[in-house]
């Protein structure tokens, strides 16, 4: 873990991307188009999908990946709070976090790339759904590989803290 007794700064980090996404509502209710190649503008390509649950008031992470770039949609019912911290040495936003509030209030997809610590929290009342669309597979082809993760959930010390 590169970031052992560090301080993080507030401030954008390079290579996330955090790009609202469009509810496009009708009497039937509402579309929102969650990627379109055509608009990945050097995003890599997704690997597999998922969604999952988190329930209010709970978090998932912090962790992060070696190789994997991650590539979430918050679009609700709930709302999170997303937290980024950039640990990647040559990085030349290395040592920033950056806060990103998304969900049913603020649509967002937010694209986190290798190195970048990151995790959510359900701060809405309500389950909320969460959409990822990774560039590797999870335990590689066939689940046969070691899972691409570095866990800081339970770290002591751990400069990754949520709020």
């Amino acid at each position: 873990m590169t970031g052992d007794a560090m301080t993080f700064t507030a401030g954008k980090i390079h290579d996330v991307v955090v790009r609202p996404l469009a509810k496009h509502l009708d009497e039937r209710g509402w579309l929102s188009e969650l990627f379109r190649i055509d608009e990945l503008d050097g995003i890599p390509q997704p690997a597999m999908a998922y969604v999952s649950m988190t329930s209010p008031g709970i978090a998932r992470g912090p962790h992060e990946h070696v190789e994997q770039t991650d590539y979430f949609c918050f679009l609700g019912p709930a709302n999170f709070k997303v937290y980024l911290w950039d640990n990647r040495p040559d990085s030349v936003s290395f040592g920033r976090r950056q806060i990103v509030y998304a969900g049913a209030d603020a649509p967002r997809m937010v694209v986190v790339p290798p190195g970048v610590v990151h995790a959510y929290k359900n701060v809405g009342t309500e389950n909320g759904l969460v959409f990822n669309a990774p560039d590797r597979l999870y335990a590689g082809e066939g689940r046969k590989f070691p899972v691409d993760e570095v866990r800081h959930e339970d770290t002591q010390g751990s400069p990754f803290l949520l709020d």
